[in-house]
């Protein structure tokens, strides 16, 4: 990590959401909509965007549509905001070229999670370490690892520590993992300044608890930034009773998308309001069922979030 930044001193911090990959009915990228969406985004107040996440449906995408997807939207977003672009493979070579072209790209920060495959294939500790360090040899932007179950891979807060102290560009964390108060509270702690960036995920479910831990950032879900905003713009000037009050306002909402309808949720939301032209998953994914659908919805319309409206 650069001396000049740190915990104190970040270079990106607030609310950095994830961007839905947009299709047609047939499965084909819908690059009209996915303009669309990214400009929603920023005028919903997001202060930064992250594509090709997990709920970016990254893992169905194939290369050439990865890289199509990355030069479009980075040379749509135009430098408004900064865009952190999901570089995650297996392969360390993989990922440092990845993460090479993303910052060729324009990108702010790459987002990193720890090399697995499938429900069984893992490395030591000792390869994890190589494998960030290896990143980071490629690049001149920051790193943020993405601690998720989904990688079925032990991240403890004292190797993440230490793992800021010792490679250069790895500075942002975004613990999604059970406990997340917790984890950042003790990462804060045994890594100090060499944090610049613990981030909350997990479409804020766990928002309030994590700022009271010290998280600086929010990569939530895309559509409602304009309500997360809400909670961490009072949470960061100091005003916890109207985060509080914020954060219960819209916790059905993020309960919703959450707990129930997923990683179709945003664009459910976004079709509805016609910000995209249609909602569509890749095959093999369910479309949400239509019960789940109508409870999103709902819990939608009763706090008229700007998803709702933007493109009436």
């Amino acid at each position: 990590m650069t001396s000049q930044h740190g915990l104190s001193a970040p270079r990106y911090r607030g609310v950095f959401p994830v961007v839905p990959t947009t299709f047609t009915a047939s499965g084909d990228l819908d690059i009209a909509s996915q303009k669309r969406c990214v400009d929603f985004m920023i005028d919903a107040g997001s202060q930064g965007l992250c594509i090709l996440a997990n709920f970016s449906e990254q893992f169905a995408l194939s290369d050439a549509e990865r890289e199509t997807l990355t030069r479009t939207l980075l040379e749509h977003v135009a430098g408004r905001v900064p865009v952190i672009v999901t570089t995650t493979h297996f392969s360390s070579q993989v990922c440092a070229e990845r993460s090479r072209r993303a910052q060729e790209m324009g990108a702010a920060m790459v987002m990193v999670m720890p090399p697995y495959h499938g429900a069984t294939i893992r490395v030591s500790e000792a390869r994890v370490i190589e494998f960030y360090q290896h990143v980071s040899d490629a690049i001149g932007i920051p790193i943020m690892v993405q601690d998720a179950p989904v990688s079925g891979t032990p991240l403890p807060a004292p190797l993440l520590a230490r793992m800021a102290r010792e490679i250069e560009q790895l500075a942002y964390f975004k613990i999604e993992t059970p406990g997340a108060a917790s984890k950042l509270r003790e990462l804060i702690a045994l890594g100090g300044d060499a944090i610049e960036g613990p981030w909350d995920g997990e479409e804020g479910i766990t928002l309030l608890a994590d700022l009271d831990a010290g998280a600086t950032g929010a990569m939530t879900g895309g559509a409602y930034p304009d309500g997360i905003r809400t909670i961490v713009d009072a949470h960061r000037a100091g005003q916890r009773e109207e985060a509080v009050a914020a954060y219960a306002r819209w916790l059905p909402l993020i309960n919703a998308e959450n707990r129930q309808g997923g990683i179709q949720a945003a664009k459910v939301l976004m079709k509805e309001g016609g910000v995209i032209a249609c909602d569509a998953m890749r095959h093999p994914f369910a479309q949400m069922h239509p019960d789940t659908r109508a409870g999103l919805l709902d819990a939608a319309r009763r706090l008229d979030p700007m998803v709702l409206r933007w493109a009436r």
